[in-house]
């Protein structure tokens, strides 16, 4: 993988799924609104200072959001933020970086 380069798009893993989860409270405050689905379908990550990783996610009905989750170096702190997001998405649509 290239330093700073993003992956190629990969079916979501249970560790996605995990990330994903830890940052919906962040998303839901941030749209206002509650998903009561919210599944990882695919990913793709960014090595930068710590790792970007780009997730999309099924809210509903072909209604999907996606995620931009930052995690840090340190091992030790396995903070993880929500540091962008993009709602209105369809199943179709390609992850990208933003």
């Amino acid at each position: 993988m290239i330093p700073g380069g993003l992956t190629e798009a990969r079916p979501a893993t249970p560790e996605i799924q995990e990330i994903a989860d830890k940052v919906k409270p962040q998303l839901e405050e941030k749209t206002n609104e509650t998903y009561e689905e919210f599944e990882a379908t695919e990913y793709k990550s960014q090595v930068v200072a710590g790792t970007n990783f780009y997730i999309k996610v099924r809210v509903g009905e072909n209604r999907y959001v996606h995620l931009k989750v930052f995690r840090g170096l340190s091992r030790e702190n396995q903070d993880l933020e929500l540091s962008g997001y993009q709602t209105d998405k369809r199943k179709e649509d390609e992850l990208t970086g933003f």
